[in-house]
């Protein structure tokens, strides 16, 4: 049997209401050369029934022995993968119609790199919500924003197979509900990582789901990847500069103080300052990671002037050189955000 070109690699587990229209999404793909490989984690549901429905040959279901939840799935998936590229896609997520088209163009074309994602929008209750990650890219950009948070959506990763077959295992259990940021982190030691600007994925949000339940595992698994991430430059302080980022940028929970406000802005800068100088970013690059860590330095100080925690003084007293976005300054980025939040409240009060 000729092998396909890409492996779609699908863990599921119960669910059945869901399942069926992910599959119909990659049906109606542009490119049809490739095959689709779902590992049933002993679903309760009626999951593999509605998989085993669909009379295409492209299709394999197997039904693990016994529940081994989503990393050894996943991991039992890729084992059985032929193609010469590998796409991830979860059971509930949508795929657009030139997905796969699009991101086989783009390894084909560009050897240096190892794994690409897509721009993706968000399927939530029913509305069409558009993502909150960076809307433009770089290769180097993409690097760069791998050290302070996740900027690709696991369903919309395809990477190079015999690439991925270094890693061992694929996907690690003990970094389970960060085990994708993980895998970016590992496999970025073979090449480049890169995005496609473009929407080519629905990325469903579930308001019960284990990104909501288990937000705390997350953050410290996340926080141990970025650790062993800043060990070079951080030695001894990787953990804890880690956590900073894994809280305050990655998590988004608003900081207690001006000091941690402050300690944080020197980690992104120090962070900032070894990766351009180690990296030497053309001058596209360059523009977006300094405006793209500004943006989050002036997110976090939002969020501690909503919560009260940081007064006007303190979001504009802190800067740490070089958050600046070179055009603009990070008391503009504040002030025009933050003054007109405060101003807004005051209006509500006195209205």
């Amino acid at each position: 049997m000729t092998a396909p070109t890409v492996s779609v690699i699908m863990p599921a587990y119960n669910g059945a209401d869901l399942i069926g229209e992910t599959i119909v999404s990659l049906q109606a793909q542009t490119f049809a050369d490739f095959e689709l490989i779902i590992v049933d984690d002993c679903s309760t549901d009626d999951t593999v029934a509605v998989a085993r429905s669909f009379a295409d040959p492209r299709i394999r279901v197997l039904e693990a022995p016994s529940n081994r939840r989503v990393v050894l799935t996943r991991n039992a998936a890729f084992v059985e993968a032929r193609g010469r590229y590998i796409a991830a896609l979860d059971h509930d997520d949508l795929c657009h119609p030139t997905r796969l088209a699009r991101q086989v163009a783009y390894l084909d074309s560009h050897p240096e790199i190892v794994l690409v994602g897509s721009a993706a929008n968000v399927l939530f209750e029913g509305a069409i919500l558009p993502s909150a990650l960076a809307p433009l890219s770089t290769p180097a950009l993409i690097e760069w924003l791998m050290r302070i948070e996740n900027p690709l959506v696991w369903s919309s990763v395809m990477m190079r197979a015999d690439v991925a077959r270094k890693l061992d295992p694929f996907q690690r259990p003990e970094r389970v509900y960060a085990e994708d940021f993980d895998l970016y982190h590992r496999i970025s030691a073979f090449g480049g990582i890169a995005r496609i600007d473009d929407e080519l994925l629905t990325y469903r949000r579930h308001g019960g789901g284990a990104s909501q339940r288990q937000a705390t595992a997350m953050r410290e698994r996340a926080s141990e990847v970025l650790a062993d991430a800043y060990a070079p430059l951080f030695g001894d302080a990787a953990d804890d500069a880690a956590a900073l980022i894994g809280r305050y940028v990655m998590a988004q929970q608003p900081v207690p103080d001006r000091a941690t406000f402050e300690r944080v802005g020197e980690t992104l800068v120090a962070l900032q300052d070894d990766f351009i100088r180690r990296h030497a970013p053309d001058a596209e690059s360059l523009a977006l990671i300094r405006w793209e860590t500004a943006r989050r330095w002036a997110r976090i100080g939002r969020a501690g002037l909503r919560t009260g925690r940081l007064k006007l003084g303190d979001a504009t007293g802190v800067r740490p050189d070089h958050l600046g976005m070179g055009y603009a300054g990070i008391e503009e980025l504040i002030l025009s955000r933050l003054v007109g939040t405060i101003r807004s409240a005051q209006r509500r009060k006195t209205g």
